[in-house]
């Protein structure tokens, strides 16, 4: 009897008769009714919770009454119990669960019931005539592993069932997807489980004469055979194991260790017997890939006792198997590089720990040391383990340092045993991980498994450079991890070796003393990666180890202080989270006050972190307080607009606590405390808690419903959304199966009863469901879905009737929107009407249809009408039906909405998909290719984008009745051509990733079914869909998005247990494969189109656990292919099949999908890149090239981040590269050495002999991990030719060869080769090769860097022998970097060595140096030369090194000729070396001198570059010193005047007009008083008196002075204004801002006393205002930065550091200033009114309609999306009512508010009488919710009523006024619109409803 009619007799059952008394019979209504829910579920974890609730219940039934209960409705539901764990046998957990309740019942009723039951169905396996089918054998499995009482049936049964597994396994053999499937592997498993569960029942069959060993045999034989046999890798593995666990049932040792030595030996690959007890079979393995002997070593460590592994061999008494036997096998198998070397570490950390527990029996059988330091085992072991450290397999560094900890644990167990205290290993190992460079990963790793056999002390002692390490391994991404775990060992053993009696404070200092700078200097650095790291996972483990490290930490943080403030946070957030003290007690009230500040930061890290001290707490019910409450609530309005997503994600986090906080605080005080009594928790201090939290929850529930309507920005949006998800998760009783953790208390009912009490928490109102409908037509995808996702997830189940039937109707319209979003949209909201179940589909809709079917129905029917129209007319149907709206509806109908694809869809229905999905296919390829027999036609050759842009024309051309048109003039796409293409790629793209699923969704619950809705010939057809549309279609995004679904639909088959479906993808793959090498089409395709795709995809989805034997088929076939010569004859102008394979190369070998699985064929392909690259045709040429940079970014893995370690530095050294890969070894030596040796031939220099693979191989040298001082002897053979080619006539060349040189030479060897290289420097009078010369300095100039650098020679404070050496040889050779010299090159790489050498050099040779080049600087340039540039920027580098050099050179600026001056400016740049006061000054007065000369040049690159130099220097470095009145302000004046007038005149690109903006500010912000305009005025008065004859005498001077300086300064307030518009080039708005923060507060201030100052503030107030609202977030910071520089001025703060505070407090501040200093300035309430939304309401009205769609692919993105006019005109309403208030203290206002009255108020009434008649009835109407999702409507809502508002309270306080409107009767309009239209979806900021109310509450 099925589960479903067990369920229906046992309700009928309780119906018909009330068996038990009491509430029994209820309960057990309930527990059938939480099983049969538990059933139903598609949820593992629901039916999980269902199970749990279940057995709850039924423990609730008392004894009695299940006793009482009838045999008849025992038995009933003894069966159900059965069924359901026989149907959830798949879900271990949930049969345990349903375990658990049989046993209850078999305790507490009757056993013998649930085991004849038991028994009962288990006969059903054992007796039935079929062979054991897969549902058999995990019923099997179940009853094993997951039955108690099964368990005793299987011992009942035991030998019956063995005989059928013995009979089942090798049936399941003889067929080959059976072998490789998962019937196999479950059988394989039920032998392991009946093994290990029944050693009793198996043993006497094994190990004893008997006449039932057959069985056994047969099954020995088996799992024999699939290991040697099989495909499947876990499947062999798991055969391994069971033939170790049957060996292991031995109860006599002797048997057991002959019979594991003898599988040991079994493992050959020569075949032989294998001998188990009385058992022998034969081993004849098929494959040689070495997985049998690991499945076997692996089994025997895993399931043999020890007295098998220390069983001797049958030779001789002395060997060990653990010992002599495995460990062999496991070495040779680590060795190997096979595509299991995962496996194989596994395999020997099982090993070393059995090796571990078995170590006393060791020492007791060999009578002497296992580790000895000179044995070979150990040896063999740390180097296995050493040189596996950086392997590139996934996991295997991860195993190879678990290996290392268990080596030196097991070396320390014996030396103590031996009582041996040298314990030589240790040191050695730790002299040698010294040596290696900070960037090695493994270092870390092993340094902290050494750390507690030797000691902190000792490796603190010798490892000085620790502190510097740990800081750039914290600033690395890969090694922050490995960094901060050795920190915390570390201090962890440190803490351990201190002495006892210490107390908390004194072991905090002790601390303190060694690590408190480090910990300081990276909390509060500006590397934002060390500074994350360091909060992240130094600080709390420093906190746990010392807690009172706190206090040391806070006394020496300043918040003032750059960076400070951000680790004030950050220390007291994790001294609360791990201390659990509140933190607000530490510092006294200044601690609220550091917190606002930290809160009101800029910095997004800043405001993060006080954000988690705020809400972070260790109790979940520790209730927050009034303070942090009020607090939160003021920071989160602030920061909803943030555009950081992750600040977004931590935001929503930290409020998620809070909540929880909140929560469980309410909760509990509901409850009542536990612990306290009654009298403790007041009933007033109760009722505040609650009254608090629930008020909280109440106004953050509703917060996000204001900035859900359209207009808001994305950022904002994104944030609400967030927020509500976090409110409606915490407080509501919405269960969420998805999510292990985080669910809502069971409890939770009564804080939602408590706050409903209240009339709160409302969460569900159809106000707020219409906000979150509307977010479903918002253009970005993420609102969309996380909108769809809260609707689903909380809301009712059903829509209303009227909200269903408006979402149809436009759902269908946007599906046939040819936008792609609209009709995403579209879908979207079709999946939405599907899952609210309470909704049926009113289209075509029979009475007794599915809601499901019918859905699909109508929309199949709809595809279909798209189809006839494409057919008809392709232009109609991309503009009106264009396909993939439909498509895309029906994916997420099908695949999303739809639990059962099977109820769902039907043969008829899936047979006419098919037939749509392939004839869509082929007529829009046809419209691709322009022919429209392409169907038929069976060469997969892609039209070029050529060809389809002239089919697509031709087709509007044809359809639009025209002749062909003449398009070459036109560069843009027409709009009839993108619509057609895009209908085209993107239908195409949808119609393999519909079809990829739909397949997938089918096969994957056809088990469930009887019968497959898909043939093989229905998958054959999908298949071609697949191939046509990769391989006839040239659209990267068509064939990317297709690959999506043809990789599900490959996994789909190549997992299933049917050889014919397997076959279909392998087809696929060969037809490919043959494509690739045929002939391709008439143009050169990039990257050989879509057959790459075709391939990467089938061989992505081969089964991970198998050999990959269609990716070796693949690799070789395409490897052949690209090997094969061209023909003589080849065309460059057609595709060639070697250049297709290997463009096809390239996408396997980045292909993410498999990942290291190409490696094994690394060494391959490397050779075939670099032999390509000889190929005389250039397409083979980039192809190879492009395939070599893949794959050396594949097997070099993860590269550095750091800046220290360059931007080509990887984590793999030269020594574990060629470990791994040591083919390539002498590849790429012969390589280099055929390089070099060519170089020294007689005829070299006559002509430039070319390599093409020699650069590439220098790459890959030079790209290794450089500084590794143990490495092999065989890789000192590169150091002869890497030398050699620095003689190579290729600059580049000698570039990388001395790259190269550094990682591949070890660190002892850095100055053998620098003594050898300055050995060959030539004299003044010797000839030289300059190409060998300029190489040798080059690669001096490495090894210096690199070695003075290293750990060893780092300081060099006293200079060792070589060094000094080297030094004294650079000075001898002075003459290279002189004009004696001619090669610029040669000289420019001497200064870069004798620069890196500077701090070692005498005075006397840095002073002939400098004079010489000072010398040769300014000394005539006869002719031009190459490599001059370079000189002159190393000269200058070399020279200004020195300050006194310094000056001179600068003070010699004016002299120079023009290269040198573009030189020196330019190195000034890219250099900090002139940041020192004094050179700083120097610098800036040569500039400033010389800038009237520089503006007057003709290059604009110049005046660029130099504006630029000059603004770097005027703003860098610290603030210049205000010069003296001098002769310069003239020029300076002059200056400032052409500078303005290029701005003026838009003279110049946006960059030079960048910097002339930033540099104009800077000169009107250094000069003080009247200085400058003095003498601005007497050039003035020069050119009046001249020219235009005025007369100025000095009655008007003062006059003319005042007028000038104003006019200058109105001048340059307008060049803001107008570049700060939305319009300009960002680089443009961007200065705009840094003209603010240089210019801005310093005329304010030298204007203080003057009457201009109001205007000029108020329009640079609003000139930020506009700046604080620009799209981009760096014009927005900076422009806070004036905002903070004014409120710094304003509130005469005395400490120079500046405290930026955040963009939306900045604009705030900036109101209050311009409503405080400006209230009363004519214009100031037009700036206010200007920052209103100016949209009219009744003009938006007229444009609206509800069946407006769009027809046009594209629309006008805004200038500015970040701007938001609705929070805008919030954020202005206060100001403007505060400035209406002061209209009685100024005449001038009080006019200017009443002509705004008089003018505005008809219109204002004319909007509010628009909005009463426009407000929709009682049901949705399609008007409104187009309204409802229209932008400009909200945005003209605000606008209106902060307007409204404005007028009334005008007409409220002002006499002059009230006679426009009765100023009652406009307020109660006012209240009913508003009332009105919030009750109907729209919603007001919250600014703007509190000013409403506010206004209703003065009447």
């Amino acid at each position: 009897m099925s589960f479903e009619n067990l369920i229906k007799s046992l309700q009928d059952c309780f119906i018909t008769e009330d068996s038990t008394p009491g509430n029994g019979c209820q309960t057990l209504q309930l527990f059938v009714d939480k099983l049969s829910e538990s059933s139903r579920s598609s949820v593992k974890r629901s039916k999980e919770r269902s199970l749990e609730e279940a057995a709850q219940l039924l423990r609730q039934i008392p004894e009695a009454q299940l006793r009482g209960l009838e045999e008849e409705h025992l038995l009933l539901l003894v069966r159900l119990l059965l069924s359901l764990q026989l149907e959830m046998v798949s879900i271990s957990t949930a049969c345990r669960k349903v375990d658990q309740m049989l046993q209850h019942l078999a305790a507490k009723v009757d056993h013998k019931l649930v085991y004849k039951e038991t028994l009962h169905s288990f006969n059903a396996i054992v007796h039935s005539d079929q062979v054991l089918s897969l549902e058999d054998l995990q019923r099997a499995c179940m009853y094993l592993e997951d039955s108690v009482v099964g368990r005793e049936v299987w011992r009942e049964s035991f030998m019956p069932m063995l005989q059928r597994v013995s009979e089942s396994l090798p049936a399941v053999l003889q067929e080959e997807s059976q072998r490789d499937g998962l019937i196999c592997y479950i059988t394989a498993k039920v032998c392991l489980q009946a093994f290990q569960l029944l050693p009793n029942e198996v043993a006497p069959l094994v190990w004893e004469e008997n006449h039932s060993k057959e069985a056994v045999q047969r099954i020995l034989q088996a799992l024999i055979d699939i290991l040697g046999q099989c495909c499947n890798r876990d499947t062999r593995l798991l055969a391994g194991t069971a033939v170790a666990m049957l060996i292991n049932t031995a109860s006599e040792s002797t048997a057991a260790g002959a019979a594991a030595w003898n599988l040991l030996q079994a493992s050959h690959p020569q075949p032989c017997q294998l001998t188990v007890g009385v058992l022998q079979v034969t081993c004849d393995p098929v494959g040689k890939d070495r997985v049998d002997r690991l499945a076997v070593s692996r089994g025997l460590l895993t399931c043999c006792r020890p007295h098998i592994l220390l069983s001797p061999s049958h030779d001789t008494t002395q060997a060990c198997l653990l010992l002599e036997g495995l460990f062999p096998l496991v070495y040779a198998l680590c060795e190997e590089k096979q595509d299991c070397h995962y496996f194989a570490f596994e395999v020997l950390t099982m090993w070393l720990k059995r090796v571990k527990e078995c170590v006393t029996d060791l020492w007791r059988m060999t009578g002497s040391r296992l580790l000895p330091d000179d044995s070979k085992l150990l040896q063999q072991l740390t180097h296995i383990i050493w040189t596996n450290a950086e392997s590139p397999v996934e996991g295997v560094p991860e195993f190879a340092s678990s290996a290392f900890t268990l080596l030196l644990n097991l070396y320390a167990l014996d030396s103590e045993q031996f009582c041996d205290t040298s314990k030589t290993f240790y040191f050695t190992l730790l002299e040698r991980l010294l040596k290696l460079p900070w960037e090695a990963k493994a270092k870390y790793h092993r340094l902290c498994a050494l750390l507690p056999h030797v000691g902190a002390e000792l490796v603190l002692d010798q490892y000085t450079e620790v502190s510097r390490h740990l800081l750039n391994c914290l600033s690395t991404n890969h090694l922050s991890p490995c960094g901060s775990e050795f920190y915390k060992c570390l201090i962890q053993q440190q803490r351990r070796e201190l002495p006892v009696s210490l107390t908390e404070v004194d072991l905090a200092g002790r601390w303190a003393n060694s690590w408190q700078p480090l910990l300081l200097e990276a909390l509060t650095s500006e590397v934002t990666l060390l500074q994350t790291n360091s909060s992240t996972h130094l600080l709390p483990c420093t906190l746990k180890v010392f807690p009172s490290a706190a206090h040391h930490l806070l006394a020496s943080l300043n918040p003032q202080k750059p960076g400070h403030l951000h680790a004030w946070a950050c220390v007291l957030s994790s001294y609360r989270a791990i201390s659990g003290c509140s933190p607000w007690a530490l510092h006294g009230s200044s601690t609220f006050k550091t917190l606002q500040l930290a809160l009101g930061s800029a910095d997004d890290k800043v405001r993060l972190a006080a954000l988690n001290l705020l809400c972070c707490s260790p109790k979940t019910r520790d209730v927050p307080s009034a303070e942090e409450i009020t607090i939160l609530k003021e920071f989160i309005p602030q920061n909803l607009n943030c555009e950081s997503s992750p600040f977004r994600q931590h935001l929503q986090a930290a409020v998620r606590r809070f909540l929880v906080r909140i929560r469980d605080g309410c909760l509990a005080h509901i409850r009542g405390v536990k612990g306290k009594k009654k009298e403790d928790v007041s009933h007033e201090n109760r009722k505040d808690v609650l009254e608090q939290g629930i008020g909280f929850v109440e106004w953050l529930g509703e917060l996000p419903y204001s900035f859900l309507s359209p207009g808001h920005s994305y950022q904002r949006k994104k944030t609400v959304l967030l927020l509500l998800s976090a409110v409606l998760e915490t407080c509501t009783d919405t269960w969420s199966p998805d999510k292990k953790k985080g669910q809502p208390p069971a409890n939770i009912g009564l804080l939602i009863d408590c706050a409903r009490q209240r009339g709160q928490w409302d969460f569900f109102c159809r106000t707020k469901q219409l906000l979150l409908i509307s977010c479903l037509e918002d253009s970005t995808n993420e609102i969309r879905e996380l909108s769809a996702g809260l609707l689903l997830r909380f809301f009712p189940p059903s829509f209303p009737a009227d909200i269903a039937e408006v979402l149809e109707t436009r759902s269908m319209q946007l599906l046939r929107s040819p936008r792609v979003q609209e009709a995403q949209m579209g879908a979207l909201m079709m999946k939405m009407l599907l899952q609210k179940s309470g909704h049926r589909c009113s289209l075509s809709c029979t009475a007794n249809a599915g809601r499901n079917l019918c859905v699909v129905r109508v929309l199949l029917k709809e595809l279909e009408e798209h189809h006839l129209t494409a057919k008809a007319d392709m232009m109609l149907s991309a503009r009106t039906k264009p396909i993939h709206g439909v498509l895309c509806a029906l994916q997420r109908c099908l695949l999303e909405a739809a639990d059962d694809i099977y109820t769902t869809l039907d043969h008829s229905l899936m047979t006419k998909l098919l037939d749509l999905l392939e004839n869509i296919s082929l007529l829009l390829l046809a419209v691709l290719h322009g022919d429209c027999e392409a169907r038929v036609s069976e060469k997969y050759a892609p039209p070029s984008f050529c060809d389809m842009g002239n089919a697509i024309s031709s087709l509007i051309s044809q359809q639009s009745g025209g002749g062909q048109t003449d398009e070459e003039e036109c560069v843009l796409l027409s709009e009839e051509h993108s619509l057609v293409l895009t209908c085209c790629w993107v239908s195409l793209k949808e119609t393999g990733i519909l079809l990829g699923s739909l397949v997938e969704k089918v096969l994957k619950e056809s088990k469930k079914h009887s019968a497959c809705l898909l043939t093989k010939r229905d998958l054959m057809r999908a298949s071609d869909v697949f191939k046509d549309i990769l391989l006839k279609c040239r659209h990267w995004g068509a064939v990317e998005g297709c690959g999506l679904g043809f990789t599900k639909f490959c996994t789909s088959l190549l997992n299933s247990s049917d050889s014919d479906l397997k076959d279909i993808p392998a087809q696929m793959l060969k037809d490919g494969l043959q494509v690739v090498q045929c002939p391709g089409s008439t143009s050169v395709t990039r990257r050989a189109a879509g057959l790459p795709m075709l391939i990467l995809c089938i061989l992505s989805s081969e089964e991970i656990s198998k050999a990959r034997p269609l990716l070796a088929l693949s690799m070789q076939t395409l490897l052949d292919t690209a090997r094969r010569p061209l023909d003589e004859n080849w065309d460059q102008t057609l595709d060639l099949p070697q250049v297709c394979a290997v463009h096809t190369l390239q996408a396997l070998v980045r292909g993410a999908g498999l990942g290291a699985a190409v490696l094994q064929f690394a060494p391959a392909v490397a050779v075939l890149s670099l032999t390509l690259l000889r190929s005389p045709c250039w397409a083979m040429r980039n192809a190879a090239l492009q395939l070599y940079s893949s794959l050396c970014s594949r097997m070099l893995g993860q590269r550095s981040s750091s800046v220290e370690a360059g931007p080509t530095q990887h984590s793999m050294s030269p020594a574990a590269f060629f470990f791994h890969y040591p083919t390539l070894q002498a590849v790429l030596l012969g390589e280099l050495r055929g390089a070099a040796q060519h170089l020294h031939r007689p005829t070299a220099g006559a002509k430039l002999h070319l390599q093409p693979s020699l650069y590439p191989i220098l790459t890959l040298l030079a790209h290794l991990q450089p500084g590794v001082q143990d490495s092999p002897e065989t890789l000192l053979d590169f150091l002869p030719p890497l030398l050699q080619l620095s003689a190579s006539p290729i600059y580049s060349v000698r570039v990388m060869a001395s790259k190269a040189l550094v990682a591949m030479t070890p660190p002892s060897g850095y100055f053998d080769l620098l003594l050898k290289l300055t050995s060959q420097l030539p004299g003044p009078q010797e000839s030289c090769n300059h190409n060998r010369l300029h190489g040798q300095l080059l690669q001096m100039k490495a090894l210096l860097d690199r070695a003075l650098c290293s750990d060893s020679v780092c300081v060099y404070s006293v200079l060792s022998d070589d060094l000094r050496e080297v030094v004294n040889r650079i000075h001898s050779s002075m003459w290279l970097g002189t004009t004696a010299q001619c090669c610029p090159l040669v000289r420019a790489a001497y200064l870069s060595v004798a620069g890196s050498l500077r701090r070692y050099s005498c005075e006397t040779f840095l002073l002939q140096l400098s004079d010489r080049l000072m010398h040769d600087l300014h000394a005539p340039q006869q002719i031009l030369q190459v490599g001059l540039s370079s000189f002159h920027q190393q000269a200058f580098h070399f020279l200004c090194a020195d300050p006194k050099w310094a000056c001179q050179t600068w003070e010699s600026f004016s002299e120079a000729s023009p290269e040198l001056r573009l030189s020196l400016v330019t190195w000034l740049l890219d250099s900090q070396d002139w940041q020192q006061i004094d050179l700083k000054e120097v610098i800036q007065r040569v500039l400033q001198s010389n800038l009237k000369e520089a503006l007057l040049g003709d290059s604009v690159d110049y005046r660029t570059t130099y504006l630029t130099a000059l603004v770097s220097v005027m703003t860098g470095g610290g603030s210049a010193l205000p010069q003296p009145l001098s002769d310069s302000e003239l020029c300076l004046s002059e200056c400032l005047h052409l500078l303005l007038q290029d701005l003026e005149i838009q003279k110049g690109g946006p960059e030079y007009l960048s910097q002339a903006l930033h540099a104009a500010s800077l000169l009107l912000s250094h000069v003080s008083d009247f200085r400058f305009y003095t003498v601005f005025f007497c050039v003035t008065c020069h050119v009046l008196i001249l020219d235009f004859h005025i007369n100025i005498n000095s009655s008007n001077f003062d006059f003319y002075l005042i007028s000038l300086k104003t006019s200058m300064l109105q001048r340059w307030c307008s060049i803001l204004e107008c570049q700060r518009a939305p319009e300009a080039p960002e680089v443009l708005r961007i200065v705009c801002s840094e003209a603010l923060c240089a210019a801005g507060l310093p005329l304010i201030n030298n204007l203080r006393d003057h009457s201009s100052l109001p205007a000029i503030m108020m329009r640079l107030i609003n000139t930020g205002l506009y700046l604080l609202q620009d799209q981009s977030q760096e014009v927005r910071q900076k422009a806070a930065c004036f905002a903070s520089l004014l409120h710094h001025s304003r509130r005469g703060n005395n400490q120079r550091s500046v405290c930026i505070m955040q963009i939306n407090q900045a604009l705030l501040l900036l109101l209050d200033l311009l409503l405080q200093e400006c209230w009363d300035t004519p214009g100031a309430l037009e700036v206010l009114l200007s920052h209103l939304a100016q949209t009219d309401l009744r003009s938006v009205l007229r444009e609206a309609s509800p069946t407006r769609g769009s027809c046009s692919l594209y629309e006008q993105d805004e200038a500015n999306v970040f701007a938001e006019p609705s929070v805008m005109s919030a954020h202005m309403l206060p100001y403007l009512l505060q400035m209406a208030e002061k209209s009685s203290q100024s005449s001038a206002l009080a006019q200017t508010l009443t002509a705004w009255a008089e003018k505005n108020t008809a219109q204002v009434l004319d909007n509010l009488t628009d909005c009463e008649q426009l407000l929709p009835a009682e049901t949705l109407s399609p008007s409104w919710l187009a309204l409802l999702v229209d932008p400009r409507f909200h945005c003209a809502l605000g606008g209106l009523f902060a307007r409204a508002v404005f007028l009334l309270h005008l007409l409220k306080t002002s006499a002059c006024t009230q006679h426009h409107c009765d100023p009652l009767s406009m307020q109660m309009r006012l209240q009913t619109v508003c009332t009105l239209l919030t009750q109907n979806g729209v919603h007001f900021t919250p600014a703007l409803a509190a000013t409403v109310s506010a206004e209703e509450a003065r009447l």
